[in-house]
């Protein structure tokens, strides 16, 4: 039984690109609850030997349009926990909440127990009753409740 091995690549040096990991890294300094723009971003090549103190986001879509949680220091790599989806509905800040079923609409003020993204469940209190509700945040900043959420 005879093997045979061949080999594509040249023996010798390997490029430096083969190696590399692109991360995204802030261009400037973001500071907390600043809106992340993609051109606030640019790739940096580190070893792929390269370990982070922490998990790390590897693709600059992930980080666009998001919202820093605390400062980012240019050239440093973006923690996964340092980013979060934009706020439309922040902890006792007033909004509208809507109930609506089968024709019926409904709306009240409330004050949100917690801060929301779209789509995300929250708890919100009602103002004129006090009872507290799960309602689900709109693009529009409201909070639907229901059954029809």
């Amino acid at each position: 039984m005879a093997l045979a091995l061949a080999c594509a690549v040249p023996f010798g040096p390997v490029s430096s690109r083969a190696t590399e990991l692109l991360l995204p890294v802030p261009t400037v300094t973001i500071y907390a609850g600043d809106v992340i723009k993609p051109g606030m971003l640019r790739l940096q090549a580190y070893p792929e030997s390269f370990k982070a103190r922490t998990a790390v986001i590897d693709a600059p879509m992930a980080i666009a349009g998001r919202t820093a949680r605390r400062m980012l220091l240019p050239g440093e790599p973006v923690p996964v926990n340092a980013v979060e989806d934009p706020r439309l509905v922040s902890r006792n800040v007033a909004t509208q909440i809507v109930f609506e079923e089968q024709g019926l609409l409904i709306t009240a003020v409330g004050s949100p127990l917690q801060n929301g993204g779209l789509g995300e469940t929250i708890r919100v209190r009602n103002a004129d009753t006090g009872r507290i509700v799960l309602g689900t945040v709109m693009a529009d900043g409201r909070i639907r409740t229901g059954s029809g959420q």
